[in-house]
């Protein structure tokens, strides 16, 4: 990657909103820079916020709780706990308060987009433009596009990057089986495609199996046919290096909530022309130039799609991620996962009626992201289990990638696929949490649950749950806990009740 852990030195130029000459304070970046004192090797896992977080079993024992949902949501970095919390005593408005707060948070807004720039490698004229999560940046790009664009991507797209192209001329090709079907396919259907403009829509990394898309193949197909391509680098990101101007991608967008950094900010980076054409994602305050009553002229740049208050400390937070990987060196994070994911597939692999699920083969590339049925259990129910007797987290269902996942396990009488169990680990992982995993499926697959369960608004819960709740939720909990529907399921679990 271009150029980073990018430093920022003493003496920042920050500009007042009200316009004043320029001047200076003598202060060290605002977004901390992790240190990097430790050889790589050392440094990972990397220390979390809940690293030592202790859960109740429904057997009345408590353990350290095992995060394998880190596809879904990261925990944050503690560097960036640390750095939202300094930050806080100044929080203030930015670029038009004259307050000395003000000031300060406007530069750390401003040195954010900086950094998030820096580390991805974006051009010196490339947008960089805040948003909530990939969803919310991969919708702001689909407002953008000129009205003659024909947009391409594959059925095996997470929802977000498949549902906002809809509203215009699209083409979702199916699962490629190989990666050579997946690059003729590509290649087809832009050459195919009769409109002026065409984008290319692709994920970095399958949220599903964790394999690695070709974006440098994939890129080069596009731009022989004039096409763009955005890359939906939600789960690439915390996994592997980026470089976008490298890459040569047109649009990237990626979540801060997987990064890490789970303080609601995301990030598209790409190409202005087509963003500074469109118009504002959001009108409001902060989007525009000036204002009359019967006319409005919109700003450029950033700032166009960013109307409203800003997000100040999710875009620190992302930030601060994004410098903390840095520092730790995407290389070392890339075999420290390599490390874990041999690991976790070889154990589940033993097991009997175990399936790692797969687009590709077991030798694609992949990040830290196995998922896996195992036969005569629904997913629902063995996530349960997994929960109530071992606390360790997983996430079970399709994964909001419902025509992919179909495409690996089917679907039942009803048209519904039953899904997969999904476990996703990064930089907080441990050799531990891994072989926590392979034991407690060994125990379940080979001699069963210990408790039973019953299904409540359609989910697998222990019947009955006798965990406390923490004080933080408990008055809601009892509230709103759903009534019990169904009977009492133990042992393996019959697909059809647990639908």
């Amino acid at each position: 990657m271009r150029g980073y852990p990018l430093v920022r030195m003493t003496g920042s130029t920050i500009p007042f909103a009200s316009r004043c000459p320029m001047t200076t304070i003598d202060s060290t970046s605002i977004v901390p820079l992790a240190p990097a004192s430790a050889p790589f090797s050392e440094q990972l896992p990397l220390p979390l916020v809940g690293a030592d977080l202790v859960v109740p079993l429904v057997t009345g024992e408590r353990v350290r709780y095992v995060n394998l949902d880190c596809a879904a949501s990261a925990p944050s970095l503690r560097s960036v706990h640390e750095a939202v919390n300094a930050l806080l005593p100044w929080y203030s408005s930015v670029h038009r308060g004259s307050g000395f707060a003000s000031v300060v948070m406007t530069e750390a807004y401003d040195e954010a987009r900086e950094v998030v720039a820096e580390v991805l490698g974006a051009r010196p004229d490339d947008a960089v433009i805040f948003t909530r999560n990939t969803t919310d940046s991969l919708n702001l790009l689909a407002s953008a596009l000129p009205d003659d664009t024909t947009v391409v991507s594959f059925a095996s797209e997470h929802h977000a990057n498949l549902l906002p192209w809809r509203r215009g001329p699209h083409v979702h090709l199916p699962v490629p089986r190989t990666l050579e079907e997946a690059l003729t396919r590509v290649d087809d259907a832009l050459r195919a495609a009769t409109t002026r403009h065409r984008l290319l829509a692709v994920t970095g990394a399958s949220n599903v199996t964790g394999e690695i898309w070709p974006l440098a193949e994939l890129t080069a197909i596009a731009h022989r046919h004039g096409a763009r391509i955005a890359v939906d680098a939600a789960q690439l990101a915390p996994h592997r290096r980026i470089d976008i101007a490298a890459l040569d991608v047109d649009y990237l967008a990626l979540s801060g909530h997987k990064l890490y950094a789970p303080f609601g900010a995301g990030v598209l980076v790409g190409r202005a022309d087509w963003l500074d054409a469109a118009e504002p994602y959001l009108a409001g305050g902060g989007a525009v130039r000036r204002v009359t009553i019967d006319h409005t002229e919109w700003t450029d740049g950033y700032a166009r799609h960013e109307a409203g208050t800003p997000n100040v400390l999710g875009a620190v937070a992302l930030a601060a991620a994004c410098r903390a990987l840095a520092a730790a060196g995407m290389d070392a994070v890339a075999a420290h996962e390599a490390t874990l994911l041999q690991r976790a597939t070889r154990g589940l692999a033993k097991l009997p009626g175990v399936e790692i699920l797969s687009m590709w083969g077991p030798s694609s590339k992949r990040v830290g992201i196995v998922a896996f049925t195992v036969k005569g259990w629904h997913p629902n129910a063995l996530a349960a289990a997994l929960s109530a007797e071992h606390g360790i987290g997983v996430r079970d269902g399709a994964f909001c990638a419902h025509p992919f996942v179909a495409s690996l396990v089917g679907v039942g009488p009803d048209g519904k696929t039953p899904g997969a169990v999904r476990a996703s680990f990064g930089v907080g992982t441990s050799t531990d949490d891994i072989d926590r995993l392979v034991d407690a499926m060994e125990a379940l697959v080979l001699r069963g649950p210990r408790w039973s369960y019953r299904v409540t608004a359609g989910r697998c819960v222990p019947d009955p749950d006798p965990r406390a709740w923490p004080r933080i939720v408990r008055s809601r909990a009892r509230r709103d806990r759903p009534r019990p529907c169904s009977g009492t399921i133990a042992g393996t679990v019959d697909r059809d009740r647990l639908e």
